[in-house]
């Protein structure tokens, strides 16, 4: 699986790192960062919930 983020829609609001911070992080400059863009099937759980709380919509999963 694969973490897909729509920069054109992400407003760093921080839900997918609530959710998920082994994935997701908002920088200093509060900018959204992947840390793991082919997270472990552990985490699908994580992922899930990350992309579910996106109040945009930016977040997907892509299944490779």
């Amino acid at each position: 699986m694969r973490v897909v983020v729509d920069y054109n829609e992400c407003e760093s609001n921080g839900r997918c790192q609530a959710a998920a911070p082994e994935i997701f992080l908002l920088d200093e400059n509060e900018d959204l960062q992947v840390l793991i863009g082919n997270p472990p099937e552990e985490l699908r759980a994580k992922l899930e919930l990350a992309v579910s709380r996106c109040p945009k919509n930016a977040l997907s999963i892509a299944e490779e």
